[in-house]
């Protein structure tokens, strides 16, 4: 049974390897584990256990019949379909910080929409967390408190680039976005674009490109950006923004 829950936990790790390398279990060890040859000392079963947040009955009990909260993008029925490699993005194909981004308003088609996230890993995955511009909020009709700006999301691994879910507290609206590195000097530039989930109107956009600057923790940079957050002209976007967004091509 321990080797079959073994097996079942590993599954998310693409490289057996590496996943010895985080537990520091020898290869060949962990090998007899799985196949249930042997079982763990007490403070190695209490390093597996800490490492994928379950507790002893691994070795006695199926991990389904467990009551461990793993996520529901972890769990069993699609775990290997949306959760794949969900605690695998590494730092240099979507690094921690604070990064600028840009893209057309979804509500004012004639003005860019400038805002600042932060991104950042935490119990193995990795986190987005931003806060509205006020004048979008005003322009809907809807509160300009924190808490209600605020927005929080979740970024998965994608073949060629990153995704993330995005959503505010306590709603049912989700916003989806794409994000491709673009070959540049620094390298720290992503371009790609944005969904909402509204239906369809005659004067509203539900997808427009984004752009994404990484700024890293530079203090100066994140309050520079910081200032600029809210409705800009196109002519008053940052110049390398303003080529990412291609705001004189259709989106498609």
């Amino acid at each position: 049974m321990f080797g079959q829950n073994l097996r079942i936990l590993a599954r998310n790790y693409p490289s057996v390897s590496r996943l010895c390398r985080d537990l520091g279990i020898n290869r060949t060890q962990f090998n007899r584990y799985l196949s249930g040859e042997s079982f763990p000392r007490p403070d190695v079963l209490h390093r597996i256990c800490s490492f994928f947040n379950v507790d002893a009955r691994i070795l006695l009990e199926p991990l389904g019949a467990l009551q461990t909260d793993r996520g529901v993008l972890n769990h069993p029925l699609i775990a290997d379909y949306v959760g794949t490699g969900m605690t695998d993005i590494p730092q240099d194909v979507f690094p921690d910080g604070f990064y600028r981004f840009s893209r057309r308003s979804f509500i004012e088609q004639d003005l860019i929409i400038i805002g600042l996230v932060y991104v950042f890993r935490r119990d193995e995955h990795t986190f987005i967390r931003g806060y509205e511009a006020k004048e979008a909020m005003r322009q809907q009709g809807l509160p300009t408190d924190t808490a209600t700006r605020e927005f929080r999301g979740v970024i998965l691994p994608q073949e060629d680039g990153v995704a993330a879910l995005v959503s505010h507290a306590r709603t049912m609206a989700t916003s989806f976005n794409y994000l491709s590195r673009v070959a540049s000097f620094q390298n720290h530039y992503w371009v790609g674009y944005a969904t909402r989930t509204v239906r369809e109107t005659v004067t509203g956009c539900r997808a427009a490109r984004l752009a994404y600057e990484h700024l890293g923790k530079d203090t100066g940079a994140v309050l520079q950006a910081a200032r600029s957050v809210g409705f800009c002209s196109p002519d008053e976007l940052m110049p390398y923004h303003r080529k990412l967004l291609q705001l004189d091509r259709p989106f498609s």
